[in-house]
């Protein structure tokens, strides 16, 4: 049996919400990132997570670390990882106007019944003279 992806749903008032979003900005990442990360720590610790004051962040880094850890990525990595982006946003670009023309010919298809012409109609009459091209 596979590894599968479970969707959780609930409520939260308007004032943890707007909490929730300033977090995931601060951070830079999706507010649905943040959901993700919090259950994973919670299952990583058998749900053993406790809520620290940000006065006391600093005090609890092991060997004078920062929590959270901040960890130096290559511009590299990043440049490629833009670059992919822009290549994904392209391709989606390119698949739905590929849509948009597969549904233009499914219309012209639906539409065009009356311009079909049989070849076997422009032969002509059998006494008339026929010509070879070449």
């Amino acid at each position: 049996m596979g590894n599968k992806n479970k969707t959780i749903s609930f409520r939260v008032n308007e004032g943890a919400f707007e909490a929730l979003r300033d977090i995931a900005e601060e951070r830079d990442i999706s507010l649905s990132a943040v959901f993700r990360d919090y259950v994973d720590t919670l299952v990583a610790h058998d749900g053993q997570v406790r809520v620290i004051p940000e006065a006391e962040l600093e005090s609890t880094g092991e060997g004078g670390e920062s929590f959270p850890p901040k960890i130096e990525v290559p511009k590299s990595f990043v440049r490629e990882h833009e670059r992919l982006e822009l290549e994904t946003e392209h391709l989606r670009e390119q698949l739905e106007e590929h849509k948009r023309y597969v549904n233009y010919l499914r219309e012209q298809l639906d539409d065009g019944d009356d311009e079909v012409i049989h070849l076997e109609d422009l032969d002509g009459e059998p006494d008339e003279p026929s010509f070879r091209l070449g």
